[in-house]
């Protein structure tokens, strides 16, 4: 019989052991926290975004995002579907191809993962930090602060540096530059950013939707309409989740990187001018701040008065075509330089991790030694947001788990 060791017990490491028990395996999870699946039970709000039905190559950054081409053909979704009905899991599948547990709770997807975990003899060891692994021979040595245990084979599903909160460390990282690895330069992502402006602190708590435009070195990289939330930090909500990957390697490699907002995404630019003017029109006496909050929200036209340099008391009447030309512009460009991210503790996921150069993506054994799996996010593969990322923890670890078994 072989003995797999599983470091990490997510969303991968999971599916490795139930696909690997299921083979006849023995199987024992190592999970440092007191519980396994604690980012599963605070993905998606508590929802649990489960997987995407959509899912390809173009929805994953890393050195090489065709990594994940075989695995996501071998969990395509019908066959993700009948999984999750072989352990009791229903699907709610949205139009737009995010798929949520049919209970709208995360703690589902955990109940039956771990009950059919459980059901094939897979042992959890929690409160157990992994410290050391070592192969001699043929076999790994498996050392946690309490003891030392061999085995055939070893997954590291260790996940990344996102959410300590939740248990997330490197140690993954560490284990495999112990055999060699190379590890690919890590990075928040699905994060909010931070600002350099006086004025955003100051707008904090004010939401709204617009249409945000990534530059990086004063290149218009990518464009997102969604909500916005400005904060004390800098700014947040949805739109900025989905351009912050490539906003936050863009800061990792030291290139300059600016958001542009456009606050009236339904406006294109002339019919925003004529809008604004026949607002000025109909109510000449009103200062332009009361004017402007028909359109926008107060504290934000506060902010967006002052950089257009008009005081917040002057009349509408006594601004000119310019002036209205001036406050179109800034609502349909008001540009932001970005400093940073909000940092691995407000990041749902990491990029960067260990290379896929030195994987076998057929397989997820490591090239370099013989018995030793990777899967899920300690892998050099993030996806953007939409149940992304678990469709590659499911099929990373569903591969492993099946190899490993082998």
């Amino acid at each position: 019989m072989k003995h797999i060791a599983i470091i990490g017990g997510g969303a991968s490491g999971l599916m490795a052991a139930l696909f690997a028990a299921r083979t006849g395996a023995d199987v024992t999870i190592y999970e440092h926290n007191n519980n396994v699946g604690k980012k599963i039970l605070a993905s998606g709000n508590g929802r649990c975004n489960i997987i995407n039905t959509t899912a390809s190559y173009e929805d994953y950054a890393g050195a090489d995002p065709q990594f994940v081409t075989y695995a996501l053909k071998q969990l395509n979704f019908y066959y993700f579907e009948k999984f999750c009905h072989s352990i009791g899991l229903v699907l709610d599948i949205k139009e737009d191809g995010r798929c949520y547990p049919l209970s709208n709770e995360a703690k589902s997807v955990l109940i039956a993962l771990k009950s059919a975990v459980s059901e094939t003899g897979v042992k959890i060891i929690t409160d157990s930090k992994v410290i050391a692994i070592t192969k001699h021979d043929s076999r790994f040595n498996v050392q946690t602060e309490m003891d030392k245990h061999n085995y055939n084979n070893v997954l590291i599903a260790t996940g990344s540096e996102a959410a300590p909160q939740l248990g997330a460390t490197g140690d993954g990282y560490t284990f495999a530059r112990a055999f060699g690895h190379e590890i690919l330069p890590t990075y928040p992502s699905l994060v909010q950013l931070h600002l350099n402006s006086k004025n955003h602190p100051k707008m904090a708590g004010v939401k709204t939707v617009a249409e945000v435009t990534l530059f990086i070195d004063n290149k218009s990289y990518i464009k997102v309409t969604g909500d916005i939330l400005f904060a004390a930090y800098g700014i947040s909500g949805l739109a900025i989740l989905d351009i912050s990957q490539r906003a936050s390697y863009a800061l990792l490699h030291k290139q300059r990187v600016s958001i542009s907002l456009n606050l009236l995404p339904r406006y294109e630019r002339e019919e925003l001018v004529c809008v604004i003017e026949k607002l000025f029109a109909s109510i000449p006496k009103h200062d332009a701040h009361t004017a402007l909050c028909g359109l926008l929200p107060a504290k934000i036209v506060t902010y967006l008065l002052e950089d257009a340099a008009i005081t917040q008391n002057t009349p509408v009447s006594s601004l000119n075509q310019k002036d209205v030309k001036k406050l179109a512009h800034l609502i349909g460009e008001w540009e932001f330089e970005v400093t940073d991210t909000h940092g691995f503790k407000h990041a749902e996921v990491s990029g960067g991790g260990v290379s896929t150069a030195q994987i076998n993506n057929k397989t997820m054994e490591s090239k370099l030694i013989e018995g030793l799996y990777f899967a899920g996010e300690v892998i050099d593969i993030v996806g953007r947001r939409g149940g992304y990322n678990f469709n590659f923890a499911w099929a990373s670890g569903m591969i492993a788990g099946k190899e490993m078994g082998k």
